[in-house]
């Protein structure tokens, strides 16, 4: 009986890593364009695409209606809502009022562990500066930010700031200047790594405040 519930619980679990990870898929898709507003999502097109049954196409479709990035219509299907340019900069808006919350808990909060962790990765973010490579430089970035999430000790905080990163990520312009863009953005990185060092909440939560304000303007916001 135990081998049977133990069978069960892998396949439900198994069913609900192949719905995330559609979702991510399909999530992607939409935020870059590949599927376009008003685009009709073929529950079979689905599955052939992406070698999956239909009860996953419909919990990720589900899942993305929540989002608002899907609208089900009864006997029609579910259409690409997209993200309109309001609803985007509203994102950066709310992004930015809680990254700094975070930023003030992370500081209040961090344990010595997450703190050793969180030099290492301004030690890269330094290293790839240097080297002048703003893919990895983009990477230790997010991961910058996941640090100070997690740091945080708020689920709930952590949850929503992880998914805004999800749409600012396809958001991204070129970079012109990529020596001065890496440039900027160590050094902005750096006032709310020093915040860290220092134990200073309001001076990482006013570094922080600056980091937004500069990367909306980077993003034409």
């Amino acid at each position: 009986m135990a081998v049977k519930m133990k069978s069960l619980a892998g396949v439900e679990q198994r069913s609900v890593s192949l719905t995330t990870d559609l979702a991510v898929k399909l999530r992607e898709d939409i935020l870059s364009g590949k599927l376009r507003e008003n685009d009709k999502l073929v529950e079979q097109a689905i599955c052939d695409t992406y070698k999956v049954s239909r009860t996953p196409v419909r919990e990720a479709l589900a899942q993305l209606a929540a989002e608002g990035l899907v609208t089900s219509i009864p006997n029609r299907g579910a259409f690409v809502t997209g993200i309109s340019k309001q609803e985007m900069d509203d994102i950066f808006v709310l992004r930015k009022i809680y990254e700094i919350q975070a930023t003030r808990w992370a500081i209040e909060r961090i344990t010595d562990e997450e703190m050793e962790e969180l030099q290492e990765n301004f030690e890269f973010m330094e290293f790839y500066t240097m080297k002048n490579d703003v893919e990895k430089m983009r990477n230790i970035n997010a991961s910058f930010h996941n640090m100070i999430y997690k740091a945080s000790h708020n689920r709930m905080l952590m949850q929503m700031l992880s998914s805004y990163q999800i749409y600012v990520k396809y958001t991204e312009r070129e970079i012109p200047d990529t020596e001065q863009y890496l440039s900027d953005v160590l050094e902005e990185h750096r006032a709310i790594y020093k915040a860290f060092i220092l134990g200073d909440p309001e001076a990482g939560a006013q570094a922080m405040a600056v980091h937004m304000d500069r990367s909306i303007a980077r993003h034409g916001r």
